[in-house]
């Protein structure tokens, strides 16, 4: 429940930033959910986050995750989870050290009801 609270109170958050909250899904991403089913992004989720950003490379942070062509990227992005950078200014995970379980638990999470949300609104 807390977590609940948590997650609900930083998306309210970020929507109040006009560049995250520029980021939505299309009508491509969504016919994508609805052919992979969320089971399939999440398990994408999984992976990007694990590939993405989990590990700290300053030599590609700011540059990991892609602006298109996935909804896991536009809700990275959307959730300010796209970099190391995003996350310590944003979330307060600090960026020159391997994210946690916990730490990736939490962003799966935020991730996830930003997408779950993000889809209801354009059904």
């Amino acid at each position: 429940m807390e977590r609940e609270i948590i997650i609900d109170n930083k998306l309210k958050e970020l929507s109040k930033s006009k560049f995250r909250s520029s980021f939505h899904l299309n009508k491509k991403m969504i016919k994508y959910i609805d052919e992979k089913k969320m089971d399939t992004i999440s398990k994408h989720m999984i992976d990007f986050i694990n590939t993405k950003i989990s590990i700290y490379n300053k030599d590609i942070d700011g540059h990991q995750t892609p602006m298109k062509n996935h909804p896991v990227f536009i809700a990275m992005h959307a959730c300010a989870c796209c970099c190391r950078g995003c996350l310590e200014k944003w979330h307060h995970i600090p960026k020159e050290k391997d994210l946690t379980s916990n730490e990736k638990n939490y962003i799966y999470s935020l991730l996830m009801e930003w997408i779950k949300r993000e889809y209801k609104s354009k059904k």
